[in-house]
């Protein structure tokens, strides 16, 4: 089968190469799956440039990407969930071994959750990064089903994650808020979300964060990258949080000063829990109209390199799509 890899770290695009390798027999608690379709992810390009050395990838040479669509074309021996080959399924592959871009993937059958007709390969495999870490932002750590929380702040919202949390927000908490942080271009984009006020980030009143009816936010979802603390916290209300998608050297260290001095103004890191029941949940979002995936842009496998590029440019608006 084809695939694309890249065999040390560093070089970008001009890094990976196209390789014809066998097609991956699954193990006993796996299913092999046709891919359909795999969308790319910051994370992605960041491994290859070793920001998480040596910690992954956990050998060369690396196929990457992890958020697949496809069909079941053999089954593992222990086949708890019940998969078959024709199946149409959304999977999370491990970041350890990757796999996505590629023709054929073999995928952890407790990280896989069927499809519904009605919901694209390109759709489904939209979902595992970008709409997981804004739900478990938003609900698992930011906490906005379990505690009081009227004004929610979104950075970066035209981003991949970001165009996930503003619906998730209004879905999540119909009542609340919802102010984001985009380019002048994507306003009305936005406001189709469901977003409440939106801000040009390249202007003063983007860069300040002030809302422009003066709320404070009760929580923020950081998509961005480099905002201080300072900022954040002139805009924040009594008992609020801010959790960090792409930490730094400085959010870690803001998250332990917030703790140890006990202040009502937390900051929180979110590394995201690959697992099949949040991914049923907005597969089924997806499925029921409640939720929609903006697709940027699609590439064939043989133009995956031209993918990466755009990703690592990193002004995408909605998902970068490969399908082989």
């Amino acid at each position: 089968m084809e695939a694309l890899q890249f065999s040390s770290y560093g070089g970008g695009v001009a890094g990976l190469k196209h390789v014809r390798v066998p097609i991956p027999e699954p193990k006993k608690d796996e299913v092999q799956i046709k891919v359909e379709a795999t969308s790319l992810n910051p994370f992605d390009w960041k491994i290859q440039a070793g920001t998480l050395r040596p910690f992954l990838p956990s050998k060369f040479p690396y196929t990457p990407c992890t958020d697949v669509a496809g069909e079941v074309t053999k089954v593992g021996s222990s086949n708890s969930k019940g998969f078959k080959p024709g199946d149409k399924v959304v999977a999370m592959i491990s970041p350890a071994n990757g796999g996505g871009l590629a023709e054929y993937a073999a995928v952890k059958a407790n990280l896989t959750v069927i499809r519904p007709d009605t919901v694209s390969a390109a759709d489904g495999a939209s979902l595992a990064t970008t709409a997981m870490t804004a739900y478990q932002a938003l609900k698992t750590v930011g906490g906005l089903t379990t505690r009081p929380i009227q004004n929610i702040l979104i950075t970066a919202a035209s981003g991949g994650v970001g165009i996930m949390a503003v619906q998730l927000a209004k879905l999540l908490a119909p009542s609340s808020h919802v102010t984001v942080t985009c380019g002048a271009r994507n306003f009305e984009f936005m406001r189709s979300l469901g977003a409440d006020e939106v801000l040009d980030y390249k202007s003063p009143e983007g860069a300040s964060l002030k809302s422009p009816s003066g709320k404070k936010y009760d929580l923020v979802v950081d998509a961005a990258s480099g905002i201080s603390w300072s900022t954040f916290a002139s805009n924040m209300s009594a008992k609020s949080k801010v959790v960090y998608l792409t930490p730094n050297g400085s959010s870690f260290l803001t998250v332990v000063l917030r703790k140890i001095t006990f202040s009502s103004k937390q900051a929180a890191i979110l590394f995201t829990a690959q697992n099949d029941k949040d991914l049923e949940f907005l597969v089924r979002l997806v499925e029921e109209g409640k939720l929609k995936v903006k697709i940027d842009s699609k590439y064939p496998l043989t133009k995956a390199e031209d993918a990466w590029a755009k990703c690592m440019d990193g002004h995408a608006t909605g998902k970068i799509i490969v399908e082989p």
